[in-house]
């Protein structure tokens, strides 16, 4: 029995391999981004102020952790990031992180990380936020049991009102055309805001010594946040 036990070891495959210091970082790193872009996220979902900040943040850490450790990285990001939310809040909520959220800080991730045109990745990034946008309200709406794009149409026919009786307009819009500017309101949101995506990375990835690609000479007058 001592003797097998001595020769155990020897026969052993279960010997420990050390991390390198690169694989430790990339360990490090994932959790630490993937956790506050959950924090963010359940602060967005629960808090009552401050919404526009944590929309802000949301997708920049994991686009940072994949402009740092590169695209496998940025993806095992957003895979732990929705692991831990549909622990923390429902197989349902918690993947919510995705739409546009996590798709937008892959998108902008690699896009920054390949050093690719602001105006490519500005406006694929606003086709992932309008899709993104229609999926959480679609989910949303069957979570709570009603149909809240009627909020988004009666915001776009309360907008084409007030344009018909500035210009006074002779025509009454349908539904056709009140669900077409309730779109172009999403659409035109969508726009704003992966702009200041872009405008906000550029402003702070390079002071934690990860570059992205400069403004457009078109943009530049309007960026005016500058890095060093």
């Amino acid at each position: 029995m001592n003797l097998e036990n001595k020769k155990l070891p020897k026969n052993s495959s279960f010997h420990k391999v050390p991390l390198s210091k690169r694989k430790a970082l990339k360990i490090v790193e994932s959790s630490y981004l993937a956790a506050s872009t959950s924090l963010i996220w359940i602060a967005l979902y629960y808090l009552p102020i401050g919404g526009a900040v944590f929309r802000l943040a949301l997708p920049l850490p994991l686009a940072l952790l994949q402009i740092r450790r590169g695209t496998k990285t940025g993806i095992e990001g957003v895979v732990i990031c929705v692991m831990l939310l549909a622990a923390l809040m429902g197989p349902l909520r918690g993947p919510l992180v995705l739409f546009p959220y996590g798709l937008l800080s892959l998108w902008l991730g690699y896009s920054w990380l390949k050093g690719w045109s602001w105006w490519l990745s500005w406006s694929v990034g606003v086709s992932i936020g309008t899709m993104g946008f229609l999926v959480r309200v679609f989910v949303l709406s069957i979570l709570v049991g009603e149909n809240l794009w009627v909020i988004i149409t009666r915001a776009g026919a309360a907008l084409l009102e007030k344009i018909i009786d500035m210009f006074n307009f002779p025509f009454t819009p349908d539904i056709t055309q009140v669900q077409i500017v309730a779109l172009a309101l999403v659409i035109i949101q969508e726009i704003v805001y992966v702009l200041c995506l872009h405008a906000l990375a550029y402003w702070i990835f390079p002071r934690l010594k990860s570059s992205m690609p400069a403004p457009p000479t078109l943009l530049d007058n309007l960026i005016s946040l500058e890095s060093n």
